[in-house]
């Protein structure tokens, strides 16, 4: 199997044999994780950074999500660390030091263990909370490899959930009363105005909406889930359900596994419903400045062609992946052709092209599932495969790739904050890798066969698998639900290992001479960058400034959920479980923002 080009990576997964441990032993894991624990608590408590160091291994990770750095940040290393904690902790006053229940000795791989710990605290401003790993040493005690410490409310405004909701008794007048006066925004403007109400845009805004700040949603669409019911009927969610529950409304547990788009769609439109969120429907962002204030002056346009600006604080972004410009490369001759040519955001259904010969461009999730859609209803179909593409197996890819979600496993909360507790800089550093290749040889004779048939495969950029290929580039692999065995079996054509070269009347032209013909073309090959979102809607100038969404940063953070140029332009984006979780980090930033706890 070939890899990607950027293929090269170095481990950084501390080994048995790189710490120089021959044998664990017999471990007390809860005793060593309390006597660590007491050690550090003991150093952060006497504002003793020397001492905290001592506690961490050279090359320790340490990711803060607002708790300590009002940011996403990942200090690499205990010079890094070491700096970073003596900058904060004299501000901080943390307090309140909790273990929490989970402790647990995990043996990962035959040469890994390490004993992970969550815990709680206070600062200042916040409850916090914390999750670490510990590794064994030759000199014999244990040190923290990972630290990972997150905001999960702010002390003077707690989330109105629990003990703490609202607890009025109202009328169904006074209830409807009310909630026409909260989505109208008669007489005053929301904190924060949100475009888009897709699956982004919802669980921000239902965080936002518990958080006491006033938020209103502008979709475009009639309703919501439009963007799930306008694309093809044959789609489906390729996550797993317990992957996949919303904030504070999970999917029950007769739940199908894997989500049917229309399902989806209601769901969503259901999940706005019960919650109350404020959504314009129907409407349009014509624009957005910001003025001298820097505040968004944001142009809408509402479904009966009145129009409005909002004068708001913060301005989020919620178009998703599938907003900004497709991608449909530039093929010379295509006046030429006397066939239909179509992106996969305009398809819908196999019926129209019944008994037609069918190209589809792209061996992505879009171009598999649309040719497998065709060659079920018995259409003549030939995928073009551009370039290499990973390719696991639906229930497999999961099970190694997210081993924490799974039928009746933690709870959600604990699977979310242990999953994200891993940096980046390890799982890209050999976690990743090493999870990518126990996958794909679980399922080896099926990839030998698929290449067998023609098919080039690659282990995902860096050898990571799923990992890179959604952060880098929102695609370039398959979660095969079923089209690889249509390829194996010739039932979907392939054609790859030459560049399409131009139109010609009866089809596509290719650089080796060969030729295929087809009646309709249908590019799946994705969408454009989503800083066209953006220029759309702020300008070029605001764009411009805009960093890449592509990959992540130095250390090894995304720039979704983060702020954009100023401090109030945010990008929120991603599949189900990153929202979940990522929705509550943004939200308790912008609450932070609004009550001026930071500026």
């Amino acid at each position: 199997m070939n890899t990607s080009k950027s293929s090269n990576w170095q481990s950084r997964i501390p080994t048995l044999n790189k710490l120089g441990v021959e044998h664990l032993g017999d471990i007390d894991e809860l005793q060593v994780t309390k006597n660590w624990f007491q050690a550090f608590l003991s150093f952060v408590s006497g504002g003793n950074t020397e001492g905290i160091i001592g506690l961490f291994c050279d090359d320790a990770l340490w990711r803060d999500m607002l708790s300590m750095t009002w940011d996403m940040r990942t200090f690499d290393g205990c010079a890094r660390i070491s700096k970073f904690l003596a900058a904060r902790l004299p501000s901080l006053k943390m307090t309140g030091f909790k273990l929490g229940d989970f402790v647990q000795l995990q043996k990962p791989y035959p040469d890994l263990a390490w004993i992970v710990a969550t815990f709680e605290f206070e600062t200042t401003f916040g409850v916090c909370s914390g999750v670490f790993r510990l590794i064994p040493t030759a000199q014999g005690p244990w040190k923290a490899y990972t630290m990972f410490t997150m905001l999960e409310s702010l002390k003077a405004y707690p989330e109105k959930a629990g003990a703490t909701r609202d607890c009025r008794q109202l009328t169904g007048g006074q209830w409807r009363e009310e909630r026409e006066n909260e989505i109208e925004f008669k007489d005053r403007d929301p904190a924060v105005l949100i475009v888009g109400a897709g699956q982004s845009g919802l669980q921000l805004a239902a965080r936002l909406k518990f958080l006491d700040i006033p938020a209103l949603m502008i979709e475009k669409h009639a309703r919501v889930g439009d963007t799930w019911r306008k694309r093809y009927d044959s789609l489906s969610l390729h996550s797993p359900v317990w992957n996949d529950h919303m904030a504070y409304i999970p999917f029950p547990p007769t739940w199908p596994k894997y989500t049917p788009s229309l399902k989806m769609a209601d769901w969503l439109e259901n999940y706005a419903r019960i919650l109350d969120l404020n959504i314009w429907l129907s409407s349009m962002v014509l624009g957005a400045t910001l003025d001298s204030d820097k505040k968004w002056n944001v142009h809408v346009k509402k479904s009966d062609g009145s129009e409005r600006i909002f004068k708001v604080n913060q301005l989020v972004i919620a178009t998703g992946f599938g907003d900004g410009t497709p991608n449909m490369p530039q093929i010379p001759n295509l006046e030429y052709f006397h066939g239909i040519v179509l992106h996969s955001v305009d398809y819908k259904q196999a019926a129209d092209y019944k008994e037609k010969k069918i190209v589809v461009i792209g061996a992505g999730t879009a171009g598999h599932d649309i040719a497998s859609d065709l060659v079920r209803n018995g259409a003549d179909v030939t995928m073009y495969q551009r370039s290499s593409t990973f390719v696991t197996n639906l229930d497999l890819g999961w099970k190694f790739m997210d081993p924490l979600y799974t039928e009746g496993g933690l709870p959600i909360e604990i699977a979310d904050r242990l999953s994200h507790s891993i940096p980046h800089l390890l799982l890209e550093g050999g976690m990743a890798q090493r999870a990518t290749q126990a996958m794909l040889d679980s399922q080896n004779e099926h990839l030998k066969r698929l290449e067998e048939a023609g098919f080039q495969l690659n282990k995902g950029i860096k050898d990571a698998g799923l990992l890179l290929q959604l952060k880098e580039r929102f695609g370039g692999f398959y979660l095969d639900n079923g089209g690889s065995q249509f390829i194996i079996d010739k039932k979907i054509k392939l054609k790859n290992g030459t560049q399409i070269k131009a139109y010609d009347s009866e089809g596509l032209v290719f650089e080796d001479g060969s030729r295929v013909s087809a009646d309709v073309v249908i590019y799946a090959t994705g969408f454009g960058d989503m800083r066209n979102s953006i220029r759309k809607i702020c300008g070029d100038a605001v764009a411009d400034l805009c960093p890449s969404f592509h990959g992540v940063n130095e250390e090894g953070e995304m720039n979704w959920y983060r702020p954009l140029s100023d401090k109030n332009l945010w990008m929120m984006v991603g599949p189900l479980q990153l929202n979940r979780f990522y929705s509550k980090y943004l939200a308790l930033h912008l609450q932070a923002l609004e009550k001026q706890i930071i500026c």
